[in-house]
């Protein structure tokens, strides 16, 4: 198990670019199934959940075949039914959260698929009833094998169908559209998910011959097709690494340039943290964030403490929330950052009130954060990353905290951040990997 050890302090300068995105990675990933055809994928972010998948799906009988750092091309011709079928597939999907995006296109492609329930970060209830249901309406069959801890699904003639989504879950609506593109008709996904990366996944599908309308919108219309074909796919840059940068430049009081953050896609995100008081600078496609001695956390119209809270898009993503709480612990002024998608999300804030940040933990859902204005920097600590996104905040404190802290499982940090403490050391950090 890996650990950093953080000297805090330092402020970056110069510039940084974010990796690709890894929630489109994912996605994009399991559509190589729907084709017998040769898919390259750009910018793909050589980090640990990417990298899973890649070895999860190569397993599965997927020609994999790295052409240059980042890109790679996937050719699904011939799938190895008997592993689909084995305690090393299920124990593998079992690690990988992203692997529950398997059972669209497998469904699609092979008429059935075992399953076993997903891993990933522990941040709570995180249902799969809408990727369950999505499969039923388009008339496949689900049961649960205890023998197995996995469910088999069947489903050898799908057909479109309407369907009501009871949440606009962003991998339940991917797993619909990517089982439904060669359904016999037409299926209409109403509440769908609408975020950037799914609008990317339908522009890959498309491009393989898929007829998927009202893309960026919440009411998908999918015409069935025979067959999809290869195509060359780029992925965005990601959205919640350039989220991080912010932050980290903004709490060290620091001039960073972000390079290509592919702002047209950021949605809310930039106004998200100028409410907290930061400056944020559009130079083409790169941002910059001026050095600040002081932000300020802004009020409502009517004077009361501003709240911050995660939406569905083009609201508020969830995984920049506990970025944003750590940011404000060093502005100035009150905010109520309010967790609504996931029950454990908050709990890495004990380790923060440990480095003297004032917060009030609410419940699980809802934490008050008492700026200290830079009049008192963070202490030092030593912490274990909970999931990704905490993973993030705490080094982020770290990096402004009084003295050396150590991060314990940053596994987790590698599962969602590429190379990070080489890419952050180039730009003034201090961080120290041990095994």
């Amino acid at each position: 198990m890996a650990t950093f050890v953080i000297e805090g302090g330092h402020k970056l300068h110069g510039s940084i670019t974010p990796q690709g995105a890894k929630n489109e990675a994912l996605q994009v990933l399991c559509a190589v199934l729907l084709t017998k055809e040769t898919v390259v994928i750009n910018n793909l972010p050589d980090i640990l959940d990417v990298n899973n998948l890649i070895d999860l799906i190569a397993s599965i009988g997927v020609r994999v075949e790295k052409l240059k750092k980042g890109t790679y091309a996937f050719t699904a011709a011939e799938l190895d039914t008997a592993y689909l079928h084995s305690a090393d597939f299920l124990k593998k999907c079992n690690k990988l959260r992203g692997s529950v995006m398997l059972i669209g296109p497998l469904l699609a492609r092979l008429g059935e698929v075992t399953y076993a329930k997903p891993g990933g970060d522990k941040i709570g209830r995180r249902r799969l009833d809408t990727h369950f249901q999505g499969m039923v309406n388009l008339g496949a069959t689900f049961q649960y094998d205890q023998e197995l801890l996995a469910y088999r699904f069947s489903g050898k003639h799908l057909k479109g169908a309407y369907m009501l989504l009871d949440e606009a879950s962003v991998t339940g609506t991917a797993n619909i559209i990517m089982a439904s593109v060669m359904a016999d008709g037409t299926t209409t996904i109403y509440n769908a998910a609408c975020e950037p990366y799914l609008q990317q996944l339908c522009k890959m599908l498309n491009k393989m011959g898929a007829k998927i309308s009202g893309v960026g919108s919440n009411l998908l219309t999918i015409e069935g097709v025979k067959v999809l074909h290869g195509t060359q796919h780029t992925l965005l840059p990601d959205m919640i690494e350039v989220g991080s940068f912010i932050g980290m430049a903004a709490i060290t009081g620091s001039e960073l340039r972000i390079k290509n953050v592919g702002y047209r896609d950021l949605g809310i995100i930039p106004d998200a943290f100028r409410r907290l008081g930061i400056r944020i600078d559009v130079d083409g496609d790169d941002i910059i964030i001026p050095a600040q001695e002081h932000y300020q956390i802004e009020s409502f119209l009517d004077g009361s403490i501003l709240t911050v809270a995660d939406a569905p898009w083009p609201g508020l993503t969830p995984d920049l929330l506990s970025v944003l709480l750590v940011v404000a612990t060093q502005a100035k002024g009150t905010v109520l950052i309010h967790q609504k998608m996931f029950e454990s999300r908050l709990f890495f804030v004990d380790k923060l009130i440990d480095m003297g940040a004032q917060i009030i933990l609410c419940d699980p859902h809802r934490a008050v954060v008492v700026g200290h204005d830079h009049q008192r920097q963070l202490k030092k600590n030593n912490m274990t990353s909970p999931d990704i996104r905490a993973g993030i905040a705490m080094l982020i404190a770290a990096m402004s905290a009084e003295g050396t802290s150590k991060i314990d499982h940053i596994d987790q940090i590698d599962r969602g951040y590429e190379d990070i403490e080489h890419r952050l050391n180039a730009i003034g950090a201090h961080i120290k990997r041990e095994e």
